[in-house]
């Protein structure tokens, strides 16, 4: 089994909470298409593309757009996000978030970021850590969607290291399927039950350390 030598981060849900900034501005499109949307839609849009889950919301409220007016929604969607992003700060980071990164820096583990967001930059920016990061693949850089493990082997490309020595830390079943397709080491970060695929699972990054995480996969 490979040496773990880095770390591979989801953005939304390990690093960051943006899921209630996507979830204002996805109800907001919503409601304005006549569209019922609640959490419990949302949660099933976690680590899936803007495009797809504009579709995905017109498919639950069975209802259609043309190419451009579909432009439109996704570029208002997106505006609503960012005016409620604009406004993070530092603090915004999940509990433990800044210091395991910091941590693993500091054992020399290569770190990367890898998103379906096309935002990530500037979050990362905003939360004053993107120096943290040695390659940053977001939805910029991907035409694929996780399941699909496409941002992954991006990161893994950037960094010169195999699938099999890095660790992938995601807070969705998407992302840990992706993760697992892959060939890539599995953190969970949230419910056991619901990332039961995870080799490791923790409610957040405060609960494990770097080295905590090395030397569990290397048993």
């Amino acid at each position: 089994m490979a040496t773990i030598k880095g770390f591979l981060f989801d953005l939304d849900g390990v690093i960051v909470d943006t899921a209630k900034f996507h979830f204002k501005a996805w109800q907001r499109l919503a409601q304005d298409l006549g569209i019922h949307f609640s959490e419990e839609e949302n949660e099933q849009l976690k680590g899936v593309s803007r495009k797809e889950s504009l579709e995905k919301i017109l498919s639950w409220g069975d209802k259609s757009l043309s190419a451009n007016e579909f432009e439109k929604r996704m570029a208002q969607k997106n505006e609503w996000y960012l005016e409620l992003v604009q406004h993070m700060g530092k603090e915004e980071a999940l509990p433990g978030a800044k210091s395991f990164l910091v941590e693993a820096t500091k054992l020399n583990l290569s770190i990367g970021l890898g998103s379906a967001s096309k935002n990530a930059l500037l979050i990362l920016d905003q939360l004053a850590i993107t120096p943290l990061f040695q390659t940053i693949i977001d939805g910029n850089k991907v035409s694929k969607s996780k399941p699909d493990p496409e941002v992954f082997q991006k990161g893994a490309d950037d960094l010169g290291l195999p699938a099999e020595s890095l660790v992938v830390f995601e807070d969705s079943l998407a992302g840990i399927e992706a993760a697992r397709r892959g060939g890539f080491r599995t953190v969970g970060i949230g419910s056991p039950k619901v990332l039961k695929d995870a080799e490791i699972v923790v409610s957040g990054l405060d609960k494990i350390s770097p080295v905590e995480v090395i030397n569990q996969l290397n048993f």
